[in-house]
């Protein structure tokens, strides 16, 4: 047993275990609250397991950080918590303590009513075993500033302009913002303290952040740091979100204005945007694919009857197995009408297996359920079994896939 709790008084102590966890080349870092208690480094909640009955200052076997977010799923807003900083000093390795210490954040995330929990892992197949499952591909593209002559080209420059914000100017950029994330599955709704402090601020050097302004209003916006010296200098993009084809084709062109500045571009962008179909010379430009966020439904009960489903009536029963949460091990019956749902367990685990439609594991629900993966393609790779091709069918009919993108780090 362990004693899971806040750790504010603590946070040396958490400066020491995350910096050993994840810049171990840095050697034994001195914490000064000068540098690591900036507005940034104070957002979210920090948590650690105790052996039990440990003294009040004794010192944590593990640690991590929780950030309280809101996200947008299926149309409709969820209460998200982002887990960071997991970090457990060697001494303290390979006793149990992290997947304690995840258990009792996913108990704590329930108790909170928290419908999804995302990370951006270390190593996916050390969460994929806890649950979580990747959601978001990361599409980077990196180029010759040159390769962006064509969407220059295609920009009427009278029609619109761009100019620098700082922090204090971020409420102009948040219809733009709305229209961008309306898009997808999983972009977090963003309030003042986000905007200021993980947007326009970054962990060693603050972004430049510039928008595109036409007929009076922002249509788009750019966020990017500059990396190297001259003459071997790149332009790294970290957001692009436009609201319409031409306010991306704008954002495109400023980034070829930076030809006599900068060797490279590196764009990280959704996959939606097209910009391989745009450019003259595809060829030219480097892209990669990778797997970014990971995301876990909480509650599996209460989160797929609060999310939203198309114009349908059906019900199925579907079998869940979650190596973490006992609450979601077992079997569920999920009841749809009127564009109101209706999830209840029938069973757990210990329990004579009761009939089921669909069995799966909770990190295949968690893709299903923002729309990162569909039931046929779960089914196709084994993940999701079905007893009958009709449950596959209301499968893919209650969870359209959709597109995913959630590219705020925390």
């Amino acid at each position: 047993m362990v004693d899971y709790r806040p750790i504010p008084d603590e946070r040396d102590v958490f400066h020491e275990y995350r910096s050993y966890a994840f810049r171990p080349e840095e050697g034994v870092p001195a914490y000064d609250p000068a540098d690591h208690e900036t507005p940034r480094d104070t957002l979210g909640s920090r948590r650690g397991v105790y052996e039990d009955g440990a003294a009040d200052d004794a010192k944590p076997r593990s640690v991590c950080r929780h950030y309280w977010l809101e996200s947008r799923v299926r149309g409709d807003v969820h209460r998200t918590a982002g887990l960071a900083s997991v970090a457990t000093p060697p001494e303290y390795r390979r006793r149990g303590y992290v997947r304690q210490l995840l258990a009792r954040s996913l108990a704590e995330y329930r108790d909170h009513d928290v419908r999804f929990s995302v990370l951006w892992p270390f190593r996916y197949r050390f969460y994929r075993q806890y649950g979580w499952d990747t959601c978001t591909r990361l599409v980077t593209h990196e180029c010759d500033p040159s390769v962006l002559s064509v969407p220059a080209d295609a920009v009427d420059r009278d029609a619109g302009s761009f100019r620098r914000l700082e922090a204090d100017e971020y409420e102009a950029l948040e219809p733009a913002y709305e229209t961008y994330a309306d898009r997808y599955s999983l972009p977090l709704e963003r309030d003042e303290e986000w905007w200021r402090h993980r947007v326009f601020a970054g962990s060693e050097r603050d972004p430049f952040v510039y928008a595109y302004e036409r007929d009076g209003q922002v249509r788009g916006y750019l966020v990017y740091t500059m990396d190297g010296t001259d003459g071997d200098r790149t332009m790294v993009v970290s957001e692009l979100a436009a609201i319409d084809h031409d306010a991306v084709l704008a954002l495109l062109s400023f980034c070829y204005d930076h030809e006599s500045q900068v060797q490279r571009v590196r764009l990280r962008v959704p996959d939606d945007v097209p910009l391989r179909a745009i450019a003259r010379e595809p060829d030219q430009i480097e892209t990669t694919v990778a797997d970014g966020p990971m995301v876990r439904v909480v509650d599996v009960a209460e989160t797929l009857s609060a999310v939203a489903y198309p114009d349908r009536d059906a019900t199925v029963t579907i079998a869940v197995e979650d190596p973490l949460a006992e609450w979601n091990d077992g079997t569920f019956r999920l009841a749809v009408s009127d564009g109101r749902a209706d999830c209840r367990r029938l069973r757990d685990r210990s329990e004579p297996q009761s009939e089921f439609d669909v069995r799966l594991d909770i990190g295949a629900l968690s893709q299903l359920v923002v729309g990162f993966q569909s039931a046929a393609a779960l089914e196709r790779t084994g993940r999701l079994e079905t007893t009958d091709a009709s449950s596959l069918e209301t499968m893919s009919a209650l969870f359209p896939e959709t597109t995913v993108f959630l590219g705020d780090r925390f």
